[in-house]
């Protein structure tokens, strides 16, 4: 069996015929052995087993491994993404390293409620994405643990719902793979200290364990922002040539800090300022996976996964209280605190026929999930610092129980209709029954009415070629359909009459309509002399009942079905490996546009008002053609990475994007007047360098060292509009004298990180 999602060379040893004299041949005779191209295995299904030739995928699949994650030395999944990987960008909304918006294509995955997701992330088969609101919560993912990580483009209905724009893939290590024992200690700006302990090794003949542990504390860089994680991951099974199996425990405990955007006068003022505090997300989460591959004759192979998940989730946020009117009401600040907790388990079984001209699979999978939240708020005075003192107990405004089911049954027929041509045929079809109950109304007298059930089925086919005109040329073409069903927390969020407060307080059930996108692709890759390979692809996705949080402030809003949305684009990339010199450059044009009209609130938009089709208060007329907020329209990469001697090498890490819109100007038609209105609606451009090195002075003792943001460049990753209750030194205004105002997401300042890594030889017992 291929090692699941393998970036790992296949080569194949030419076989020598045997001896028919007795006499041997001499060896300057023998005949040199047959060594056959190197061939990238990637995983077309979430289920891992053996996948297929990276070249007949018709789609731009991109790959990473371990290694190269080291190299970059990137402190988490989505800063490795954002640094290398085509097409990728990040909002920093938080502004915590553990919690930013991962775009791909125009398509979100995100911990933050609210915002519209689109990728579905998958961990050895198993779906992260959590089911209360499709939420990615990316310190829950090992990081000293990721062996291979792919990113699959397109609406790709295999890998299930949320797949509208991409699904990233995740395969961890096993201990025959990565034997031995590493040590790894990192410290440097903003407090940041970081520990990682690995250990591989092999269990006689078929076993294997492997086991990570990482832990980090930081101060941060911005004022109040301290993050604590701690990962803990232990695997072990046995692997043959005819059967294999893996059992799994991940955990995670981690308190997050992140404080969200400043209005751009504070920002002026001193850009490690903070809004109100404290906005403390606090994730304890444990995953149970198990993994079978049976090869059951040399064309039929049986394999499956079971998972059993709980995740504990807890929030506190210092916000403004928008009742605030002294001196009817003296509290300027509220403190709202939510509790969530989910417990979901799914088994997934695929089988494999294997003969050519047909490589066929079809699979079964199911996933449930319960989830229990509670939302609470308390009203209180803002300190010195805007931190929110409660003056009063909390009193709890929603309690609700959520239930979501999904049954799936899907195949796959990869046929080859030449040696050189290759049809791909696919299908998945989802039943998913999403359900809420409302335990407060009864317990606490509340007047909300969110019982409700709702069923969402869809088939979702795609087809797709990849055609090798010559060993060193490939074209290719797709076409793709994908769904999403809503969510419990966007079912009971849906009134635009009774906004919610994100993290979330519920107020109305109205029925929301799935997602459902396609996405036609067309490409072509090869290589050219001294190894230097290119690639070109096109693509448009459609977004039919797109959803959507329609936000009417900085936090409260409600989710809504907006009708169309497209995004097209462009992707170009080289690289080459030339001598010790290794180099990739990539560029990405994007256009992500509403494709219907649509009526959104946004208060602080100048333009809210003032079109005669949107008649309700604060209201924006979005039309056909404007451009989706949080998404940059172009984006370069150029990564260089040198082998100076060797035990010495040094890199260096570009990457530039053009400006964006900021969320709450989706009409892309708010103008400052300086008076009443401020912010141009859009963030700017930047482009920024990072440099990292590394010196192994001694067998299996190395010293490394990052600089992130060389040139120490002012830049934003992402805004909204909103209203400012604050001057520029952050005091508290009287509710007459507070504005309309950009909210941005400032990035991260010039820091530098050292450490020291010790690796010992693998081991067996």
């Amino acid at each position: 069996m291929h090692h699941p999602l393998a970036n790992a060379s296949l080569l194949a040893l030419a076989a020598f015929a045997p001896a028919v004299h007795a006499q041997s041949v001499p060896a300057a005779e023998a005949p040199a052995p047959v060594v056959l191209p190197e061939v990238e295995i990637v995983l077309t299904t979430p289920v891992p087993g053996t996948g297929v030739p990276k070249d007949q995928i018709p789609s731009n699949v991109q790959t990473a491994t371990d290694r190269r994650l080291r190299q970059l030395q990137s402190l988490n999944l989505p800063e490795f993404m954002r640094t290398q990987l085509p097409s990728v960008n990040v909002n920093e909304v938080q502004g915590n390293p553990y919690q930013m918006d991962v775009n791909y294509r125009g398509f979100t995955a995100s911990p933050l409620l609210g915002t519209p997701q689109g990728l579905s992330v998958f961990l050895d088969g198993v779906r992260v994405n959590e089911p209360f609101g499709d939420v990615v919560n990316w310190d829950l993912l090992p990081r000293a643990a990721l062996a291979n990580i792919t990113l699959l483009p397109g609406s790709n209905p295999l890998f299930g719902l949320n797949t509208l724009g991409g699904a990233l893939s995740l395969q961890t290590k096993s201990g025959d793979t990565h034997p031995g024992t590493e040590i790894e200690v990192e410290g440097g700006s903003f407090g940041r200290i970081s520990t990682e302990l690995t250990h591989g090794r092999k269990l006689g003949e078929t076993g294997h364990l492997f086991m990570a542990f990482g832990a980090l504390n930081e101060d941060g860089w911005r004022d109040e922002s301290p993050s604590r994680v701690r990962q803990l991951f232990v695997k072990g099974g046995q692997r043959s040539s005819s059967f294999s199996w893996d059992l799994s425990l991940g955990h995670a405990d981690n308190q997050l800090i992140g404080n969200g955007g400043l209005p751009e006068s504070m920002l002026a003022q001193r850009r490690e300022q903070i809004y109100t505090r404290p906005d403390l997300t606090d994730n304890e989460a444990t995953l149970l996976t198990f993994n079978t591959t049976a090869k059951l004759t040399p064309q039929w192979e049986m394999a499956a996964t079971a998972y059993a998940r709980r995740n504990r989730a807890s929030t506190l946020n210092g916000d403004l209280n928008d009742d605030y009117d002294p001196p009817a009401v003296a509290e300027a600040g509220v403190e709202n605190r939510t509790r969530t907790s989910t417990d979901s388990e799914g088994l997934a079984v695929q089988a494999t026929w294997n003969a050519q001209p047909h490589r066929l699979t079809v699979g079964l999978s199911q996933d449930r999930s319960r989830t229990h939240f509670e939302q609470s708020e308390a009203e209180g005075d803002l300190d010195a610092s805007r931190a929110v003192i409660p003056t009063e107990d909390a009193e709890i405004n929603a309690k609700i129980s959520g239930r979501s089911r999904t049954t799936s049954v899907y195949f796959s027929d990869l046929f080859a209709l030449r040696s050189n041509l290759q049809l791909t045929v696919s299908g998945r079809y989802n039943d998913t029954r999403v359900s809420t109950v409302d335990d407060g109304r009864a317990e606490l007298g509340l007047p909300t009415k969110l019982d409700a059930e709702d069923r969402y089925r869809k088939f979702n086919p795609a087809i797709g070629a990849t055609w090798q005109v010559t060993p060193s040329f490939t074209a290719y073409g797709s076409w793709s359909q994908g769904n999403r069903a809503p969510s419990p927390i966007e079912l009971g969020c849906s009134d635009p009459a009774n906004a919610c407060v994100l993290p979330n307080a519920l107020q109305s059930d109205p029925p929301l309509k799935q997602v459902v996108s396609q996405t036609l692709e067309a490409g072509v890759r090869g290589k050219l002399g001294q190894g230097l390979r290119w690639n070109a692809s096109v693509f448009r996705t459609i977004n039919r009942d797109d959803l959507l949080f329609i936000s009417n402030g900085l936090s409260a809003g409600y989710f809504s079905n907006v009708g169309r949305t497209v995004r097209q684009g462009v992707e170009l990339g080289l690289s080459q490996q030339v001598g010790a010199l290794n180099w990739a450059l990539s560029y990405s044009w994007l256009r992500a546009t509403f494709d219907s009209s649509a009526c959104l609130v946004s208060e602080a938009n100048s333009s809210a008002e003032t079109s005669a089709a949107c008649t309700g208060d604060d209201e924006i007329e979005v039309r056909k053609g404007n451009r989706l907020p949080g998404l940059p329209s172009h984006t370069l990469k150029l990564s260089l990475d040198l082998q100076a001697t060797p035990s010495w090498r040094i890199g260096a890490q570009l990457r530039a994007q053009s400006k964006q819109y900021v969320r709450g100007n989706e009409n892309n038609a708010h103008q400052a007047d300086g008076v009443d209105f401020f912010g141009s609606g859009s963030t700017a451009g930047f482009a920024l360098l990072d440099l990292t090195t590394g010196w192994t002075f001694r067998p299996g003792w190395e010293l490394f060292a990052k600089v992130s943001n060389v040139f120490d460049r002012k830049y934003s990753t992402g805004g909204l509009l909103g209203t400012n209750a604050f001057d520029a030194n952050g005091a508290v205004q009287p509710p007459a004298d507070w504005k309309h105002e950009q909210f941005v997401a400032p990035g991260a300042p010039r820091a530098g990180w050292i450490g020291l890594r010790v690796s010992f030889g693998g081991s067996e017992i």
